[in-house]
C-alpha cells in the first residue's frame, strides 16, 4: 500500500493541449513547496496566509525564469477533498507548461500520485467511505443520465447510509448476545430473541431488495447488451447503422457480409445500449462464416435483449425457416427479452405477416432502411429496462463487489434466523452475526479491508483523482 503522509502531485485534467490545465498537489508540504516557485500578484506570502477556498493569482518562477501566470486554489486540512492541505494550480494548457510545472514540483521533493491516490487519501482521512469512493469512479465513468444518477447517489452516501443503519441496529443486538456469554452460569438473558428475529427478518428484506437491484444497476452502469440476429440479408447491419446513426457496419446485397460481431453504443432515453450486429444464421461451408455464426450464439447468451430480424418481403418462401428459428430462439432466451422484427415492411403487407406468424405479441414492424418503425422499437427497448427503482430514488447496487458482500451477508443472516428458530446457543448466534457484520462492513470499509481489495478498487481510477 502506497504512503499517504507525503506530498503528491498529478495532472487532474486530461492529457494533451487545451485552454487550461489543472495540477493538483496534496500533502503536508503543499504550501511550503509552492512558495518556493510562486510569486503572488499582491502580498509576498499570500499562500501562507490565504483563507481556505480562495484563488490566488500570480506567477510561477523557476529560479528567475518566468514559467507561467497561474491561479492557485487553496484548500486547507481537514476541510479539503483529501483531508490534507491541497492546492490546485490552474495554468495554461500547453503540454510543455504542464510538464515543466510537474518537473518543478518533483525537484522540490513532491512525488507523482498513483492512480486514485487522492481519493484513497480521502478514504483514509475519513472524508468518504469505500462505497462513496467507488461512486466517485463510477461518476467519472458515467456515460448516460441513468448511470450518472446512480453513481451520484452512491457518491453522496445513499447505499452507505442504508448499510450503516442496518449494521448499527445489528451491532446493538450482537453486543447484548455476547454480553450474555459472560453470564452463562447465572442464566441471564439481555437480548430479546423475538426482537432479534424481527430485526434479522427486516435486514434480510433490505439486503434482498439491494441484491435484486443489481440486475438493473449492472445494465445501467455497463449498458444493456442487445444482440441483433437473423438470417443473412435480413437487414441486421442496416438496423445497427440506423440505431447508432452512423455507417458502422458494411451493407451489401451479398449474403454473409458480416462475419464477426460488430458492436456500438448509443444512449436511448438516458440509458446506454450496446448493440451487437452478428453474423447471419444459416447453413454454410465457409470456415470463417461458421466461426462468425458460432460467435452469434455466444453473443445471444451474453445479451439481455435479443432482436430477431427477418425479411418480411420474403416471408412467404421463408416462413418454415422463420418459424423454426423463432422457436429455437425462444428456447435459448428463456431468461431474456426477445423482440421479433418484421423488417422491410415497406415491401410486404402487414396482414400477410400476421397471417403467416399468427401475430405474436413480440412482433414489431419496421423498415430499417427507411427508418419506419424505429421509434416503436426504441420504446420497446427502453421498456425492457426496469427503472422503477431509479425513479423512486431507491438505492441501486452496481458493483459486483457489493453484490458478493451482500450475498454472503444474506447467507450469514439466514443462519442467524435459523439459529434463533432452533434455539441455538448465544456463542453460535454471535459468530454468525459477526460474519454478517463483517460482510456488510466490507461494502463501506468499516472493517479491516484487505489491501489487495483496496489496490483493485483505486487502481481503476485515473491519475489525478
Amino acid at each position: 500500500m502506497m504512503q499517504t503522509d507525503d506530498t503528491i502531485c498529478a495532472l487532474s485534467t486530461p492529457q494533451g493541449m487545451g485552454a487550461i490545465a489543472v495540477i493538483r498537489v496534496s500533502g503536508p508540504a503543499t504550501f511550503p513547496v509552492l512558495e518556493r516557485f510562486f510569486r503572488p500578484a499582491g502580498q509576498r506570502h499570500a499562500l501562507a496566509t490565504a483563507k481556505p477556498y480562495t484563488l490566488i493569482y500570480g506567477t510561477l518562477y523557476e529560479q528567475e525564469e518566468r514559467v507561467d501566470e497561474v491561479m492557485i486554489g487553496v484548500y486547507r486540512a481537514p476541510k479539503s477533498y483529501t483531508g490534507q492541505d491541497v492546492a490546485e494550480i490552474s495554468c495554461h494548457g500547453s503540454v510543455y507548461i504542464q510538464e515543466r510545472i510537474v518537473r518543478m514540483l518533483l525537484s522540490a521533493g513532491v512525488r507523482m500520485a498513483e492512480p486514485g491516490e487522492y481519493t484513497l487519501r480521502a478514504f483514509f482521512n475519513g472524508k468518504m467511505d469505500l462505497s462513496q469512493a467507488e461512486g466517485v469512479a463510477d461518476l467519472i465513468a458515467s456515460e448516460s443520465e441513468a448511470a450518472h444518477r446512480v453513481a451520484y447517489q452512491q457518491m453522496r452516501g445513499g447505499i452507505s447510509e442504508e448499510i450503516r443503519g442496518l449494521r448499527e441496529e445489528l451491532i446493538q443486538f450482537a453486543s447484548l448476545v455476547e454480553l450474555e456469554l459472560d453470564f452463562t452460569e447465572e442464566d441471564v438473558e439481555f437480548a430479546d430473541k423475538a426482537q432479534l428475529t424481527e430485526l434479522v427478518a427486516k435486514i434480510q428484506r433490505v439486503v434482498q431488495r439491494l441484491l435484486e437491484s443489481y440486475g438493473t444497476g449492472n445494465v445501467i452502469k455497463n449498458g444493456v447488451p442487445v444482440a441483433i440476429v437473423g438470417a443473412p440479408n435480413a437487414g441486421k447491419s442496416t438496423l445497427l447503422n440506423a440505431l447508432v446513426q452512423e455507417e458502422r457496419a458494411i451493407v451489401t446485397e451479398v449474403a454473409g457480409t458480416t462475419r464477426d460481431a460488430i458492436e456500438d453504443e448509443v444512449n436511448l432515453g438516458g440509458v446506454k445500449f450496446r448493440f451487437i450486429d452478428t453474423a447471419g444464421i444459416r447453413e454454410t461451408e465457409d470456415v470463417v462464416e461458421k466461426i462468425g455464426i458460432r460467435k452469434t450464439y455466444e453473443k445471444i447468451a451474453q445479451s439481455r435483449v435479443v432482436l430477431y430480424l427477418f425479411d418480411a418481403g420474403r416471408l412467404q418462401e421463408n416462413a418454415p425457416l422463420v418459424r423454426e428459428e423463432i422457436a429455437a430462439l425462444r428456447a435459448k432466451v428463456a431468461g431474456q427479452k426477445l423482440l421479433l422484427l418484421a423488417n422491410k415492411i415497406d415491401q410486404a403487407q402487414r396482414e400477410e405477416v400476421d397471417r403467416v406468424l399468427a401475430n405474436p405479441e413480440e412482433l414489431l414492424y419496421l423498415s430499417a432502411l427507411e427508418g419506419e418503425g424505429l421509434e416503436a422499437l426504441i420504446e420497446a427497448l427502453q421498456a425492457s429496462v426496469n427503472l422503477s427503482a431509479l425513479e423512486s430514488n431507491q438505492n441501486i447496487v452496481t458493483s459486483a463487489r457489493h453484490y458478493e458482500a451482500l450475498r454472503q451477508s444474506q447467507e450469514d443472516l439466514a443462519r442467524v434466523a435459523e439459529g434463533l428458530a432452533e434455539g441455538r446457543s448465544g456463542d453460535l448466534l454471535a459468530l454468525d452475526i459477526r460474519e454478517a457484520l463483517r460482510h456488510l462492513g466490507a461494502i463501506i470499509g468499516e472493517v479491516d479491508v484487505d489491501r489487495d481489495i483496496l489496490g483493485a478498487i483505486f487502481g481503476k481510477f485515473c491519475i489525478g483523482k
